[in-house]
């Protein structure tokens, strides 16, 4: 016997099942949105949400809360809100001015940019520029120094060299080769 209110009935689309499918099943995308996607899944085959919790281990509110989301909002609805915090202190151009200073430009007094070298420079702390490197996965200490010719011939040049060692290779004799 069922009891407590009756549940907005939960009707998906075909492409929309085969997306929340694809999720239920990832093993790369974080366990929460794996764990909502099932529940909208399991809502749409007709499961009641106490079923729902029963068999996922989770509390009756959870299981509302999701389904619910998923129906004011649908898909986009499963993936967290933004979190209150303090905002963000440097703006989006500074830390565009700092990514391209550090790939495009050296110091005077040296072959790469240090963090605290260019946190001077551009007037932020190390550590945000660290943090801002990290983000950015920038290593200046790592970047190797490689330059495309500007020959307008090099394409050819190197078609033939690469032609040719391809030939030597192929004539030789030797069980190396």
């Amino acid at each position: 016997m069922k009891t407590g209110r009756p549940k907005q009935l939960l009707l998906l689309q075909p492409g929309e099942r085969i997306q929340l499918e694809s999720i239920s099943s990832s093993r790369s995308l974080p366990y929460s949105l794996v764990q909502r996607a099932q529940i909208v899944l399991m809502a749409a085959d007709g499961a009641s949400n106490t079923e729902i919790a029963q068999q996922l281990r989770l509390s009756n509110p959870t299981v509302g809360i999701w389904r619910q989301r998923y129906l004011d909002y649908g898909i986009q609805g499963l993936h967290d809100g933004l979190k209150p915090g303090r905002p963000r202190s440097i703006s989006d151009e500074r830390v565009a001015t700092l990514v391209r200073k550090t790939l495009e430009t050296k110091p005077v007094s040296g072959t790469h940019w240090s963090v605290r070298s260019i946190a001077k420079i551009t007037r932020l702390s190390h550590m945000t520029v660290h943090r801002i490197w990290q983000a950015f996965g920038l290593q200046p200490h790592r970047q190797k120094g490689f330059k495309l010719s500007t020959d307008p011939f090099f394409f050819r040049k190197t078609q033939r060299y690469c032609r040719f060692v391809l030939n030597s290779a192929a004539e030789c004799c030797c069980a190396v080769c």
